[in-house]
């Protein structure tokens, strides 16, 4: 069985998503190193220090310093973080779902031991990633001749190799001490979009700079190691946390019991149990058979759909409420005596920063919603069918009159009607923080972006089930589905920013979400229509090609 040595099954395990996305990393650095090239960074120079440090502009920035610190320190950061998550969440709950933890323990070897082999691998691949991306950045700037003499690339990355795996252990702890996948990896998550908003916004508050160092992402870029080289004390802080983290992590598996399958309650369960649903659910949900598929599906979902509700919910009621001790009158001030910087602002998500709905735009709806939609989307569609295959439950399925188009249109739905309700939570956020900080941002507006992201989230989670649908790879599905979506962020974000690339940007999916300026000027059913026929499109081609694969009936 070679699982003797779990340390080389997890590696085997993970590999190829890791490939995946070092690939899918390093074709984005490429395409933002290429585009920084080819605009004027002379503009950066004359803003305002202020301006430049809420923007994230280096001092002295050139092509090279702001592709690597913009997206390496970004989205780069993003995507290491989400791969350690992935794997510190799946670590253990996976095991038990998939119901393989019995052959893992039966072999001679301890929980601990087990657990250990897991952080190792995790460990390890990061590494080999970081030490690749490393290489690969010296390897394209030569390539595009942009220098990074100047720069500490081995120190940012050194930074990153410590983010990522504190949240892998985070999520490992997680999964060790409840079992639950979806826990584990929604908790996490919640936790690094959180800490990335609470970095980004605390400093600009005068008296609340402090308060950003209890977040673990600050230790990240708060002592420009890109610049500065290594801070140490800033790794140690991470390298600590990951540490006790891997001894809770080995704490709660030792003291908890195992289970051999997944034999979790799931809300399905709960509203069967509660007098005033149980009928209605019990027709719709059938009893053995399997009449209500998108039922089974949505709740396996209920744990990340919580956490992402309740996170999108307090952001956008923290995002009005605290927009009133924001320097307003001082950003109006630069961007009149700086009127480029508000072509800059709208390229990376944001409008006119000193007003509540470019606000809103640049700390909700540029960043944090379409995250939130994605990772909703994402995960119910990139596992939909791969999961039934792996868990042996696809047979189940098809020994009932269930025809496989069925069977995809279900999974849509449940897709879709995770996103919605993320796209709801949304604008409860935003709408209950516009009236209690009495921003008098139009209501309608707001709820057209919010229902443009949640066709954003629909189109890629779509994206992913194809994927999925395709090749019967979960862990393929998500990471692809993850890359264009980055893909397409850069593209929509930084080709407006050169006139003889602009026109491209309407080729991404992403231009459609705010291309219109929602938030400003309401619903363009243009972009309504575009998103929903991209996702409709896709739904289609996963029953076309679901219909055509052989299934696999086990993992």
């Amino acid at each position: 069985m070679m699982l003797s040595n779990i340390f080389t099954k997890s590696v085997r395990d993970h590999w190829r998503g890791t490939a995946i996305a070092f690939a899918a990393m390093m074709a984005m650095l490429l395409f933002a190193m290429s585009i920084y090239r080819n605009l004027d960074v002379n503009i950066y120079q004359g803003m305002p220090e202020a301006l430049k440090a809420i923007m994230g502009i280096p001092e002295g920035a050139n092509a090279g310093s702001l592709a690597v610190s913009v997206f390496l320190s970004g989205a780069g950061a993003w995507v290491l973080a989400g791969l350690t998550i992935a794997w510190g969440s799946s670590s253990i709950a996976s095991e038990e779902s998939n119901g393989t933890i019995g052959l893992l323990l039966g072999n001679p070897k301890s929980r601990t031991n087990m657990l250990v082999s897991k952080a190792g691998a995790m460990t390890l691949l990061m590494l080999l990633m970081i030490a690749a991306s490393w290489g690969t950045t010296y390897l394209i700037a030569a390539m595009l001749g942009v220098s990074l003499d100047s720069l500490k690339v081995e120190a940012l990355s050194l930074h990153l190799l410590a983010i990522a795996l504190f949240h892998g252990f985070l999520a490992l702890a997680l999964s060790a001490w409840t079992g639950n996948r979806g826990t584990a990896a929604g908790i996490t998550t919640g936790v690094m979009i959180v800490s990335i908003f609470a970095v980004g916004l605390l400093p600009l508050i005068e008296g609340w700079e402090n308060m950003a160092k209890i977040f673990p992402w600050y230790y990240l870029n708060a002592g420009e190691p890109l610049f500065n080289g290594v801070n140490w004390a800033h790794i140690a802080m991470l390298a600590g946390g990951s540490l006790l983290l891997g001894a809770l992590g080995i704490a709660g598996i030792n003291r908890r019991d195992l289970k051999g399958q997944n034999v979790g309650v799931t809300l399905l369960d709960r509203l069967r149990n509660y007098p005033l649903t149980r009928k209605i659910i019990s027709r719709l949900a059938g009893s053995a058979r399997v009449s209500a598929i998108w039922i089974k599906t949505f709740s396996e979902h209920q744990t990340l759909l919580t956490i992402t509700g309740y996170v999108m919910v307090l952001t956008g009621i923290l995002i009005g409420v605290i927009y009133e001790f924001m320097p307003v009158e001082t950003m109006k001030q630069l961007l009149e005596n700086f009127p480029e910087a508000e072509i800059i602002f709208a390229a990376i998500g944001g409008g006119d920063f000193s007003t509540p709905e470019g606000f809103f735009q640049l700390e909700v709806f540029g960043l944090m919603a379409p995250a939130a939609l994605l990772v909703v989307g994402i995960a119910a569609g990139g596992r939909a069918l791969s999961g039934e295959e792996t868990r042996n439950t696809m047979g189940l399925l098809l020994a009932n009159p269930v025809p496989r188009y069925r069977i995809i249109i279900e999974k849509a739905l449940a897709m879709l009607i995770c996103t919605f309700i993320t796209g709801a939570a949304t604008f409860a956020g935003v709408a209950a923080g516009n009236l209690l900080g009495g921003l008098e941002v139009s209501y309608a507006n707001l709820a057209a972006v919010c229902l443009l992201v949640t066709l954003l989230g629909t189109a890629f989670g779509a994206l992913a089930l194809a994927i999925d649908t395709a090749i019967g790879n979960g862990r393929a599905a998500a990471f692809g589905a993850i890359g264009i979506a980055l893909a397409s962020y850069l593209a929509s974000s930084f080709l407006p920013l050169s006139p003889n690339l602009a026109g491209l940007a309407k080729w991404t999916p992403y231009y459609y979400y705010l291309g219109s300026d929602p938030i400003n000027t309401g619903l363009n059913w243009v972009h309504v229509s575009v998103l929903a026929g991209l996702a409709l499109g896709l739904i289609l081609a996963s029953i076309a090609l679901f219909q055509r694969r052989d299934l696999r009936h086990s993992g």
